[in-house]
């Protein structure tokens, strides 16, 4: 595909990347050209220095025959004018945008041919926010990921000693659940390895597992990994910003919440926000005093999510210092994601990896209803739905050991309906099936989309 990556920022540039890798034809707009200039140094990508809303800087850009335009400069504004001039002048097909302020995108009416034409808008804030939810929700997950409407769900978790399948094959994971839990294990990252799970494996401590599962099963497979954890109740948040009042007003129906910001006047905007169950506090989010008087080492999640990374490191290793019982910590450049985890901070979050998954899914060749980034980019989790008969479709008809999958790739469930079927290889994929794969290797991808891809006969 021909695609216009507007912005060279972190989201703008991790897009580029990944496309790049998989042979499409990138071109990257931006302002700044020392940031072009090191893009273009380490991906085999074009690059235009200009404004992104101009007619002639997307002209420059290839904007007469793109397939896509993806609008992920700082400024909504100019994402919006960027994609009605794409679609006025030169006809793009589709036009992606980031959208940051709640402020458009609660009035959904302002989006489509008749109006601003975005053919999907995008917000890094309210993806964060869910993601941040998912693992809230699953005590001891490193990653939850949903798909089919969360129905079925991939979670990573460490296996830590005395969990009951530690040190033993996998094959006996499904002799310790009740015939009514069912679950695949997808893969298995051990000292930063990927290894693709065989019958055979044995699980060892600290490897990162991850499995796939009917969402009311997950707590179950769960305990088979690791002691199991008591829920969350009490959540303190570090920054009041898009992510973190977005956060707060999310889970006070389900959560004690504190949230902690210096601004003091968007303190005051964020109390009149915020029901009177969640508690608004004026202060540095560093400050060890003020962190002791939030009860801190009664805090069971502390959320540092300022715009700032110097203090989120720092804030949550003093909030894990202080008792804190896990700490969560926004990373803005992505590159420090693997340095800073494990390293007193339980969980690092990435915005730019978070909001990868949204942008892939519209990139991603056949019907595709989903897309996740999995290990700061390594692997990717894809829902493709299954079209087509067995004279159409390479997937069909067929039994999954059947399915010429590449190496790398396996399939972990379908989503039938409402019911959700485990990945065995005697289960037959039939027309309208969703289908969970997990990808290791990203350059396979095509491979995979190639498969869920009908004849022309299906037409």
């Amino acid at each position: 595909m021909k695609i216009i990556i507007l912005g060279a920022g972190q989201v703008g540039g991790t897009l580029a990347e990944h496309l790049a890798i998989e042979g499409n034809d990138i071109t990257v707009v931006d302002t700044d050209s020392d940031r072009l200039k090191e893009l273009q140094n380490r991906l085999d990508i074009r690059t235009v220095r200009g404004k992104a809303s101009f007619p002639d800087v997307l002209r420059s850009a290839g904007g007469d025959d793109a397939d896509m335009l993806v609008a992920v400069t700082n400024s909504d504004e100019v994402n919006m004018m960027a994609c009605q001039v794409a679609h006025t002048i030169f006809k793009t097909p589709t036009k992606i945008s980031r959208i940051r302020a709640q402020e458009y995108t609660q009035y959904k009416q302002l989006f489509g041919n008749q109006a601003i034409p975005i053919d999907v808008f995008i917000s890094p804030e309210q993806e964060v926010t869910n993601y941040i939810k998912r693992l809230l929700e699953f005590p001891g997950s490193l990653e939850v990921l949903g798909f089919a409407d969360n129905k079925v769900m991939l979670v990573g978790s460490k296996a830590y000693y005395g969990g009951p399948l530690v040190g033993q094959e996998l094959k006996f994971l499904r002799e310790h659940l009740t015939s009514e839990v069912d679950t695949r294990v997808a893969a298995i990252y051990r000292r930063g390895e990927a290894i693709l799970p065989q019958a055979s494996t044995i699980i060892e401590v600290d490897d990162e597992v991850f499995f796939i599962a009917a969402k009311k099963d997950i707590r179950t497979v769960m305990a088979e990994l690791r002691r199991s954890e008591s829920p969350y109740k009490r959540i303190i948040i570090a920054g009041g910003g898009n992510i973190g009042a977005r956060l707060a007003l999310a889970l006070e129906p389900y959560y004690h919440v504190k949230l902690i910001d210096h601004n003091r006047p968007r303190c005051e905007r964020l109390s009149e926000k915020v029901k009177s169950k969640t508690i608004i506090i004026n202060g540095s989010t560093t400050d060890k005093e003020l962190l002791l008087e939030a009860n801190i080492e009664n805090t069971d999640v502390f959320c540092a999510l300022t715009n700032d990374d110097e203090v989120n490191v720092m804030s949550s290793m003093l909030a894990k210092q202080l008792g804190a019982r896990k700490v969560m910590t926004l990373i803005n450049k992505a590159q420090y994601v693997d340095l800073v985890q494990g390293q007193g901070i339980d969980i690092a979050i990435s915005p730019s990896q978070t909001t990868l998954g949204s942008l892939l899914t519209h990139v991603r060749r056949g019907d595709v209803a989903s897309v996740h980034s999995l290990r700061r980019g390594a692997a990717e989790a894809i829902e493709a739905i299954a079209h087509g008969d067995k004279n159409t479709s390479k997937v069909v008809g067929l039994r999954l050991d059947q399915v010429n999958l590449p190496e790398g790739a396996t399939i972990g469930a379908i989503v039938r309906n409402n019911q959700v079927l485990i990945a065995h290889g005697n289960v037959v994929i039939e027309s309208d099936d969703h289908v969970i794969l997990f990808v290791l290797d990203k350059k396979r991808i095509p491979e995979v989309e190639r498969l869920f891809q009908v004849e022309l006969g299906f037409f």
